[in-house]
């Protein structure tokens, strides 16, 4: 093992591109307030190929959600009947003999209805419940519709006015935000904000923005925002991914001035699903930009995984089964001699841009077609099993002749077999 004093510290190991201090264009997130939106319990279950998680499975989403410090979550659309309303309404109530520190929001159309069932919520537990009222405002959603920008308007005074008068928080959502003109979005947040909406959300509800237009969308908000003297007002940012940029939008929306980012866990969604929200606080941790505890973030996707019946990719980043896992010998041989130096760090990043041990997991070396000698070595020691040359040499052939990677159980007859053989040869 390397003497501790002598060892380099991985960050002089590393040039990072990635390093925002290199960015001026940027302020960092620490210099101003971000929070983050969980949602899994809403607009994830939408997904057409999830179960709705019982009560009980809810309530422990909610409390790892709360444990990886996002501020606020989603849990539900009361209007769409007395099960979302109870299910809303227990989970307020676990959430508050747990003194789990998150803030409440559910969903609703712009309608007297879906309001006035989250405001009975809100009365009935005596927690504030921040309304995130919806209303489709692109050309395409105009023309099927038959709707006039008169009853958009109107729409959106009435559903302010109706948030006011029941002492409900609101953010004003404007559905298919990203292919909305400028003339309809100035006139709806300009109405909202005057109607006295805490939060505007900005929505690519069909996936359809690139990080171009993201930047737009959010510097256009802030800007009017700006101008018509109401900069206190909040800016939300609700992507999807059938672009496959959730992630990147996610974080381009921060870059650009939005102050809360929503997503789900594993990118839960209708189609291809939403932004992924584990993955957006995976890559802030990495970029220095968040200080949160994310312990909890492998659990919480596993929870909502086995909750609404989700397989998790065997690749998916962190969380799938093989994304600290390698059988290629040169990767293999490298990750073993940084184990050997005694450093946890340096094996984490040698063929890893994400560092497994600061999200409770660590490397794997298997066994198998494209493997060397040495990660048969190591496969053998991490077990305590001597690893003798023949025996080393009988499960390195046994594996070259394979198309997999070994199992546990393939090895472990190699090791019999080698024993029974040196006993038999010994007798």
């Amino acid at each position: 093992m390397t003497n501790s004093a002598t060892q380099p510290d991985i960050k002089d190991l590393i040039f990072d591109w990635n390093s925002r201090k290199r960015r001026t264009s940027l302020s960092p997130l620490k210099d101003r307030r971000v929070s983050f939106f969980d949602e899994t319990l809403r607009d994830g279950i939408q997904s057409p190929s999830v179960r709705d998680p019982s009560l009980e499975q809810k309530q422990e989403i909610l409390r790892l959600t709360a444990a990886l410090g996002i501020d606020a979550v989603d849990l539900g659309l009361p209007g769409a009947g007395k099960a979302q309303i109870d299910h809303v309404t227990a989970l307020i109530e676990y959430g508050e003999r747990e003194g789990l520190d998150i803030a409440y929001a559910c969903a609703a159309r712009t309608h007297e209805k879906d309001i006035n069932a989250v405001a009975d919520i809100a009365e009935a537990t005596g927690k504030e419940i921040t309304v995130y009222a919806f209303l489709g405002s692109s050309p395409i959603r105009l023309y099927t519709e038959d709707w006039t920008i008169s009853t958009l308007l109107e729409r959106t005074r009435a559903a302010a006015d109706l948030c006011r008068k029941r002492g409900l928080p609101m953010c004003f959502v404007t559905e298919d935000t990203t292919r909305s003109t400028p003339q309809v979005l100035n006139q709806l947040f300009s109405c909202a904000v005057e109607h006295g909406v805490a939060r505007l959300c900005i929505c690519d509800t069909v996936g359809h923005a690139t990080p171009d237009g993201v930047r737009d969308l959010v510097t256009f908000t802030r800007m009017l925002l700006e101008a018509i003297g109401m900069s206190h007002v909040g800016v939300d940012w609700h992507g999807h991914n059938d672009r496959g940029l959730g992630v990147t939008n996610n974080i381009v929306a921060l870059e650009a001035g939005a102050d809360r980012i929503h997503g789900t866990a594993l990118g839960i969604g209708e189609r291809v699903g939403n932004a992924s929200l584990d993955q957006t606080l995976m890559n802030l941790k990495l970029l220095g930009e968040i200080d949160n505890d994310l312990s909890a973030l492998v659990p919480w996707c596993e929870a909502v995984a086995a909750a609404c019946h989700v397989p998790i990719h065997r690749q998916y980043p962190l969380v799938g089964e093989d994304a600290f896992r390698t059988a290629t010998g040169v990767h293999a041989a490298a990750v073993i001699k940084a184990i050997k130096k005694g450093d946890a760090d340096l094996a984490d990043r040698i063929y890893s841009g994400v560092p497994a041990n600061w999200f409770g997991k660590q490397q794997c070396i298997e066994v198998g077609f494209m493997s060397g000698e040495s990660n048969v070595r190591y496969w053998l020691e991490k077990r305590g099993i001597e690893p003798a040359e023949g025996l080393v040499k009988q499960i390195f052939a046994r594996a070259k002749t394979t198309d997999h990677i070994l199992s546990d159980e393939e090895i472990m007859a190699e090791v019999e077999s080698f024993g029974a053989g040196s006993m038999r040869a010994g007798s």
